[in-house]
């Protein structure tokens, strides 16, 4: 599976400790490389990019809360970004939603809280029937 991660300054930190955490997995980084101040939604756009090109399987995306970066990144059709804030709501991302980017608070969680749920996201299958249906009508929305 290949899976890119991103952040602006606020999730710097935690995309820094994951990358490290993770380093078996060979991230595709794109960025910030720095915590100098940067604007969300231009992370949430790079991360769009490589899922839709198919270049990526999966995202995870931070930033100071996680709220900004997952409105901007679902603002593209074809994205499912979750904010993963509980082990149950990465649970339920994947089986119900089909999460495509897991989206992270680098001030809100800690690196421990982000590894779990990351794991138990990616250790829960996508069920597909009635949830399926449901995509499908986020698909064809304007």
């Amino acid at each position: 599976m290949k899976i890119a991660i991103a952040a602006d300054h606020g999730g710097f930190e935690l995309k820094e400790s994951l990358k490290q955490h993770y380093k078996e997995w060979n991230l595709t980084d794109l960025g910030t490389y720095a915590a100098d101040s940067v604007d969300y939604p231009d992370y949430a756009a790079k991360m769009a990019k490589v899922i839709l090109q198919g270049e990526a399987d999966l995202g995870i995306l931070i930033c100071g809360t996680g709220v900004g970066i997952s409105i901007a990144a679902n603002r593209y059709k074809g994205i499912r970004a979750a904010l993963l804030y509980s082990e149950e709501v990465a649970r339920l991302a994947k089986q119900h939603n089909n999460a495509n980017v897991l989206v992270f608070g680098g001030r809100t969680m800690s690196v421990d809280e982000v590894i779990k749920r990351i794991d138990t996201f990616l250790q829960t299958a996508y069920e597909g029937g009635r949830h399926q249906r449901r995509l499908d009508k986020l698909d064809s929305m304007e």
